[in-house]
């Protein structure tokens, strides 16, 4: 019976999930991931969870905020003038927007707080300081 190694092109199904329980990701619902483990395609700790699984056989791993998407960072946060924001733009706390980065890259950014004349958006991963606990199962090693 093989065993997933560093090398190895792998398929796993998982589950994200924060420390109260709440999912916030998961591959349940379709297709597997595929990766080769060590490439750190992913998160180099969910990656590493895999190692020594057989197919069939599932592991629960932890990652820390710091190994994850690291500390909330206030200084991510932009303040613009509401003015400066496009029409078209629902201006509602919560609501995710893309700002082209001088490189082309589309930064996701949350609206954070709507004052009288300005917008706060929120740079930071949506899960930046947050711990997370996945549930990984091996599916195949291809």
């Amino acid at each position: 019976m093989k065993i997933a190694g560093k090398g190895d092109t792998i398929k796993v199904h998982y589950t994200g999930k924060l420390e109260d329980g709440n999912v916030f990701d998961s591959s349940r619902e379709g297709d597997p991931i595929e990766f080769v483990v060590g490439e750190e395609t992913f998160l180099k700790d969910f990656e590493d969870a895999a190692i020594g699984l057989i197919v069939g056989q599932s592991r629960t791993v932890r990652i820390s905020a710091e190994n994850a998407y690291g500390p909330y960072r206030e200084d991510l946060l932009l303040v613009f003038p509401k003015d400066q924001l496009p029409s078209e733009v629902e201006q509602v706390v919560g609501e995710v927007l893309y700002i082209e980065c001088e490189d082309g890259v589309a930064l996701p950014v949350t609206i954070s707080e709507i004052l009288e004349d300005t917008v706060t958006l929120d740079s930071n991963h949506q899960l930046a300081g947050k711990d997370l606990i996945f549930d990984i199962e091996l599916v195949e090693i291809v």
